[in-house]
């Protein structure tokens, strides 16, 4: 792959800096290798420990810790008893996981268009997209942004849907005052390497119905009626049964210690992620070429991402191009996502096609993820606040108008 070329000399940095990685102490390290030394590495004592503290932190009832977001999407649709011939509703702007669910379950996935200015499901789009076979929704909120629950709330009431929120991005985003969770009938969370709380993989599950979540529970391991530590425990038996055909879905002491430790820290993270969203803010939101992420009203934004949007059409650069510029100025970035029925699986199946979607296809041509990380610096920022600013300054189709590249202080 040819390097990118640099614009104007040296790079703003001497080292790359990646869009995402996680903030890993030793707290986390230690709590590790107590597991290690423990000799339990599977399911066991950490897990429940960090399925009571997921759940204080939400103010759930009901959670269940488990090997990824996918999963907990799966056995969301399980529960609910989606299958064949059922439709679910979704956005076409969301990972792939999202919808490969749905497929799993044998359901059709009905997409609609996102809100141009919140990239999240359009409600006044869903329901015209309701028929008889539709058996829930699963609205995905996005970059640490909640989608509009109240109104996506009561579509699913009128018509008696299930509602599962894709909450992969949202762990600790308030919405009407309440942490994400608490809103729907399922709430999926995602701990892989890249979010807010990392525990390299992992997922929760969360119900508002005590018996759905002990089916979920069920299903997470086998449809055992004992996991590993009852039967082996000095408290536990060996004998169990199978009661449903269940699926290996669940979390293990070694992410749960993790996840612990990431937990007392999330707080101190979200505010480190703001204060380098509000470096952003300042410095790119009187730039033309240039939109910064809206904040829905009654709701908190917790910056899993931080989504640039490109004003095109004031630029001699396109969006891959730009992606490639901050390469070359070191900055790693990344586009969150690929529309679903741009792929060719989805395309080939369902019969979608570019045109389907065109909010989400506007919003996927123009939009990149900068780094934000609760990992780095505030010179870091700085960092891309120059390098934006830089190639900006370079491609702009209005040279006329000039654009001070400088350095933003943390308290700016």
């Amino acid at each position: 792959m040819e390097k990118p070329a640099i614009i104007g000399g040296r790079p703003v940095r001497k080292n790359f800096l990646l869009p995402f990685k996680p903030a890993i102490g030793k707290e986390e390290m230690n709590a590790v290798l107590n597991v290690l030394r423990s000799g339990w590495i599977t399911t066991g004592p950490r897990v429940h420990e960090f399925e009571e503290q997921a759940k204080a932190y939400l103010g759930s009832k009901q959670a269940i810790a488990l090997s990824s977001c996918t999963a907990a999407l799966h056995l969301a649709l399980v529960v609910a008893g989606v299958g064949q011939g059922d439709e679910v509703i979704t956005t076409p702007f969301t990972f792939i996981s999202t919808v490969n669910v749905i497929v799993h379950q044998k359901a059709t996935p009905v997409l609609v268009d996102i809100e141009r200015d919140y990239y999240t499901i359009d409600p006044k789009k869903i329901e015209r997209a309701i028929t008889k076979k539709t058996k829930a929704i699963i609205a995905v909120h996005y970059a640490g942004q909640p989608a509009a629950l109240a109104e996506i709330k009561k579509i699913a009431k009128k018509y008696k849907l299930f509602l599962i929120e894709d909450a992969a991005h949202a762990m600790g985003t308030e919405y009407q005052g309440e942490k994400i969770g608490k809103q729907s009938d399922a709430a999926c969370f995602s701990f892989y390497a890249a979010k807010n709380l990392a525990m390299a993989e992992g997922g929760l599950l969360v119900f508002k119905n005590p018996a759905l979540a002990k089916k979920a529970r069920l299903y997470s391991l086998h449809g055992m009626s004992r996991d590993a530590w009852k039967r082996y425990s000095a408290s536990g038996s060996w004998y169990y049964e199978v009661l449903v055909p269940g699926f290996k879905y669940n979390l293990t002491d070694i992410q749960a210690a993790m996840g612990l430790e990431q937990l007392k820290k999330l707080e101190g993270f979200f505010e480190r992620k703001r204060a380098i969203a509000k470096l952003y803010n300042e410095a790119f939101g009187a730039i033309p070429e240039l939109s910064i992420p809206k904040v829905r009203a009654s709701s908190t934004h917790t910056y899993y991402l931080y989504p640039l949007l490109l004003n095109t059409k004031k630029l001699a650069i396109n969006r891959d191009k730009f992606i490639d510029a901050l390469k070359a100025e070191n900055i790693g970035t990344s586009v969150h996502f690929i529309p679903v029925h741009l792929h060719p699986y989805y395309q080939k199946t369902f019969d979608f096609k570019k045109g389907d979607f065109p909010v989400t296809e506007w919003v996927f041509d123009r939009i990149l993820s900068l780094p934000i990380h609760a990992a780095m610096t505030m010179n870091d920022a700085n960092d891309v606040v120059r390098a934006v600013q830089k190639i900006i300054h370079y491609y702009k189709l209005n040279p006329t108008v000039s654009l001070r590249t400088e350095r933003f202080s943390s308290n700016s």
